[in-house]
């Protein structure tokens, strides 16, 4: 740019309102021309304009249909000056206007009549803004938007709709300001054609890829133009005006269709985030919403890898094999939170339903409980009513405790060893300020239970305080299915008591059919038995249940490779590896199955990814030396021993890793005494070996058959 250019040329950042009346065109002139006076009359009279005029701070621009009004200093000017304009509205309702704001560049021009003008992207930006709204919308940019959320009264009002391509292939993100008194909280038609659109070129790119086999491959793409889309709407706290609904009767759900996912919620400012309340809200509503056998909700475990600012509802919704996916957001200011919730439609991206909550936080869970049952009614669900009674159970009042329930569960959803011993600690805070909580018993009886497979800690310091956690919750609530599932585990595991192991199983299969954890569970029971083929059978239906939840396709692969079904193994832990390639179980599953395939090599990968993954876990380091002892190794088979003891002098080793490795060497005598030994520390590990074929060599023992018969597998 020239010194002489660039001295004419003067950018300022300016806030602009752009407004034409809807349907001008259509009018006759005389009636064009007394709309337009009418308008002029109301713009003319808003204490904004004044302000703004009297302080030399506003340029005006006709447009023929309509306006813009170019405020030079105050952000929020152009949008209280739409909201009087709105008010104003109502006394001529012949005058249908829609808005659009933006704070963008401008510069001085001259125009055709040698007249002083204003043009720039602060003009083009909020034209195009206007251009997505119909009759009674007041739509910000983003940028306008996030200046304004910065404040409380300004946030209740400012509902996303999501980024859209405009004129010019510009791409906008667009807010809609709305409450009970201004505005539009219908989706706009255009915003809607659009989504509609968006989905259907994803249907066409998935069942393309679908033909082809590689959706994880075009999956990035399909995301990227589901961006195109993510229509929702929200309302404010009383109104609740759900689209294409009436609020006393929401757009209802066909019976095939009542497949939910709730979303982590996000924070309304991302400068303010609270990731323990935002995955805390979705564990709660999907809580609740399981109490219905109508219902299938996806686990917290699946939903919450969707917990990223930019992800799209519908594409989550897509993946995860729902029909409908609740998402919101969630912001804590001193004593008060503010909850918005979008019931979104996977398949046309319509809102089914919407509410916005402001209340204080000892409220939350009122807030809960209308949302609970908001959608609920939304996807025509029939509760009996126990269902009624459990949609809204509150299953404490003490907020402090509430709050330390949702950071452990934060913390033991990570299944890092670390990570679990910390959420013990929340629970049990939890437990201390309201002993009649249920929910921290059973999270306590969950952390405890992985620690004993996760976390090299000896079966006789974690697993009788699972139980009794277990117990406690079941004691408090008989109800609980999960409680019952975990307390499964328990009696499997430390008592080897399989048939009260089962029937716990079964009793939270029957409590709850639509719980993914519950049949995984049942088929844990089953598997270990040698019950092989019921066994896949329950891991089925838990993967149908939940098909991104990684534990369940892991150990789907693990009941095939027990059942001696190593093909179907092996599909079923690569399709685990393509939804996350950082889960470790799979990967040393899968590493079982190469070496009962004898593909030794990559068998020493997969397990040699899975102790990396697990920071070290033992099972993984055994497994290593045991592939290096059958491949005739004996040096590094040893090297893995000394590894193994030096551990075991800075922590707790169980024993059947260690005569994992001795079994491969040929050591019969010390592999059988390290199992008898795991049988007096009750290694949990000992259930596996009926099946597992890594024994095959010592079924003929008569001290192996002892140990067999000693945990009752016999």
């Amino acid at each position: 740019m020239s010194a002489e250019l660039a001295q004419d040329f003067h950018l300022e950042i300016a806030h602009v309102l752009f407004m034409d009346i809807v349907g001008y065109s259509k009018l006759l002139i005389n009636e064009q021309a007394e709309l337009l006076q009418e308008l002029n009359r109301i713009v003319h009279n808003t204490s904004q304009f004044r302000r703004a005029e009297a302080a030399d701070e506003l340029i005006r621009l006709p447009t023929g249909d309509g306006m813009a009004l170019v405020f030079l200093r105050h952000a929020e000017a152009p949008v209280q000056c739409a909201i009087e304009i709105s008010h104003a509205l109502r006394s001529s309702p012949e005058l249908s206007l829609r808005m659009g704001v933006h704070s963008g560049p401008v510069n001085q021009v001259t125009d055709v009549n040698d007249r002083s003008n204003l043009a720039g992207a602060g003009i083009n930006i909020a034209q195009r803004v206007m251009d997505c709204g119909d009759a009674g919308h007041i739509l910000l940019s983003k940028r306008v938007a996030d200046d304004l959320a910065h404040y409380r009264q300004w946030q209740s009002c400012l509902h996303d709709l999501g980024e859209f391509e405009v004129k010019h292939s510009i791409r906008v993100h667009i807010i809609s300001l709305y409450d009970d008194d201004v505005g539009n909280s219908a989706v706009p038609e255009k915003l809607k054609q659009r989504e509609k659109e968006s989905a259907a070129v994803i249907s066409s790119a998935a069942a393309g890829a679908r033909q082809r086999n590689t959706l994880w491959v075009v999956a990035p793409l399909l995301a990227a133009i589901a961006l195109l889309g993510g229509i929702s709407v929200i309302s404010r706290r009383g109104s609740h005006k759900p689209v294409n609904a009436t609020a006393e009767n929401p757009s209802p759900v066909a019976a095939v269709e009542k497949k939910i996912a709730v979303l982590p919620f996000k924070p309304i400012t991302s400068e303010n985030r609270d990731p323990v309340l935002e995955i805390g809200m979705a564990d709660t509503l999907i809580t609740k919403l399981s109490n219905s056998r109508q219902v299938i909700v996806r686990s917290l475990t699946s939903v919450r890898r969707y917990g990223g600012l930019e992800q799209d509802p519908i594409a989550a919704g897509r993946e995860l094999g729902v029909n409908s996916v609740l998402e919101g957001n969630v912001q804590k200011s001193g004593d008060h939170i503010r909850v918005t919730a979008r019931l979104i439609s996977v398949r046309g991206g319509d809102s089914l339903w919407a509410g916005t909550f402001d209340e204080k936080l000892t409220d939350v869970f009122t807030v809960q409980d209308a949302i609970s049952q908001k959608v609920a009614d939304a996807l025509a669900v029939q509760l009996n009513g126990e269902e009624k009674n459990r949609l809204t159970k509150r299953y404490t009042n003490n907020v402090e405790a509430y709050q330390l329930y949702l950071t452990g569960r934060y913390h033991l959803d990570k299944l890092i060893p670390t990570e679990i011993r910390q959420s013990s600690a929340f629970f049990q805070h939890a437990i201390d300020l309201d002993p009649s909580y249920a929910l921290p018993y059973f999270g306590l009886a969950q952390a405890n239970r992985s620690l004993a497979i996760t976390s090299d800690v000896a079966s006789k310091d974690c697993l009788p305080q699972a139980m009794a956690a277990a117990r406690k919750a079941l004691e408090i609530d008989e109800s609980l299915a999960e409680a019952h599932a975990s307390l499964s585990f328990c009696l499997i595991w430390f008592d080897w008591d399989w048939a009260n192991g089962e029937k716990e199983a079964k009793r939270a299969v029957t409590l709850n059919p639509n719980s993914s954890f519950a049949h995984l569970a049942y088929g844990h029971v089953l598997s270990d038995l040698g019950r092989h083929k019921e066994a896949i059978a329950e891991v089925a239906r838990a993967k149908e249940l939940d098909p991104v939840f990684l534990l369940v396709r892991a150990l789907a692969g693990m009941f095939f490779h027990h059942a001696r079904r190593d093909a179907e193994a092996s599909a079923s832990l690569q399709s685990a590896l393509e939804l996350d390639p950082n889960f470790w179980i799979t990967h040393l599953t899968l590493g079982k199955v190469y070496l009962q395939q004898r593909k030794y090599p990559e068998a020493i990968s997969e397990f040699t990814k899975a102790k990396e993954l697990s920071h070290g876990n033992s099972e993984a380091i055994g497994s290593i030396g045991y592939v290096n002892a059958l491949m005739g190794d004996k040096a590094k088979a040893q090297a893995v021993l000394e590894e193994l003891k030096t551990l075991s002098n800075q922590h707790y080793i169980p024993p059947v890793n260690i005569a994992l490795v001795y079994n491969g060497l040929g050591d019969r005598d010390e592999a059988l005494s390290l199992l008898e030994r795991a049988c007096d520390e009750r290694d949990v590990r000992l259930t596996l070996l009926k099946v597992d074929p890594r024994w095959d060599s010592l079924r003929d023992n008569a001290r192996f058959v002892a140990i067999l018969k000693r945990i009752g597998l016999q």
